[in-house]
């Protein structure tokens, strides 16, 4: 059984140094979610003969792997993974493929895996273009949801780096929000949402982090976090706004893009939950690419 651990702030120079250079734009391969969320997801890693290994829970408990990061052989690092599955006494799964990766795996190990889409993690992912312009017919209703928010406000954006006075406020927004919007929502992972937010509030510079803020007329309506991901992706990890005021998420997903994150070709804004309100409000922005995830298993013989 491999000796896996949770993952630490100290250990962010381990997967910079094993993600440094991934070409995949998965939401997954990111140290500030694998870090913030693990607590729902039991995250845990280790490094061994030069591989990176990430283990999990999926939504049943089961324990689940992400494709192994290393420059080795990837057959041979898929079958230590299965060994410690058998040590652990569970279905040997790995989870969060993209396409690539799934037939990196398969050129690896032809024939061994099947093949399952998971569309419920699938990553959304949009030019920065796009979301900044937001042209085209398709895309009016968020043009206007926008010019209404101008309208009826007095607005600013703010940038919160280099201020802290600011990430507190976004503490104390999150606060409410999880009072008010999120009691409505009824959702009970929103728990660790809230937990990952925080996280990602509290250590802001050390994750690398970039984020914006909406006010109107002098209260903080909305925020917004991301980092980049890779050299052409940038990686939404969290927005939140109040539903009361018109127009407020449409604004700081827009603004945030424009004033943190034009230098990327696409915008990652990670999956939908499986929720159908999610999926339908992902879906209405346009993705110019929805990145499949897979789950492989082993083929019964």
């Amino acid at each position: 059984m491999l000796p896996f651990q949770t993952i630490q702030l100290s250990d962010k120079p381990i997967f910079d140094r094993f993600l440094e250079g991934n070409p995949y734009r998965s939401s997954d391969l990111s140290f500030t979610n694998l870090y913030c969320w693990q607590e729902k997801f039991q995250t845990q890693f280790v490094v061994q003969d030069d591989w990176l290994f990430i283990r999990f829970q999926d939504k049943k408990g089961r324990n689940s792997y992400l494709k192994p990061i290393g420059k080795s052989k990837l057959a041979d690092a898929i079958n230590i993974l299965e060994k410690d599955s058998v040590a652990c006494n569970c279905l040997f799964q790995i989870r969060g493929l993209t396409q690539q990766m799934c037939e990196e795996v398969e050129a690896a190990m032809p024939g061994k895996f099947t093949y399952s889409l998971n569309r419920s993690v699938s990553d959304y992912l949009y030019t920065s273009e796009k979301l900044i312009h937001l042209s085209g017919k398709k895309l009016q209703s968020k043009r206007n949801h926008i010019n209404r928010f101008k309208n009826e406000n007095q607005w600013e954006y703010r940038s919160l780096t280099g201020n802290p006075e600011a990430l507190a406020e976004c503490k104390k927004m999150l606060a409410e929000w999880m009072e008010k919007d999120a009691r409505e929502e009824r959702d009970p992972s929103l728990v660790f949402d809230d937990i990952a937010t925080n996280t990602m509030l509290d250590h802001f510079d050390y994750f690398g982090l970039r984020g914006g803020m909406i006010c109107a007329d002098n209260k903080l309506v909305a925020f917004s976090l991301g980092s980049p991901l890779t050299a052409d992706t940038f990686d939404v990890h969290v927005e939140k706004a109040f539903t009361d005021t018109h127009g407020a998420y449409s604004i700081i997903n827009q603004q945030l893009i424009e004033h943190e994150a034009a230098e990327f070709t696409y915008i990652n804004r990670e999956d939908d939950l499986g929720m159908d309100s999610l999926r339908k409000a992902k879906l209405s922005y346009q993705p110019d690419i929805l990145l499949e995830k897979f789950v492989a298993r082993k083929k019964e013989i």
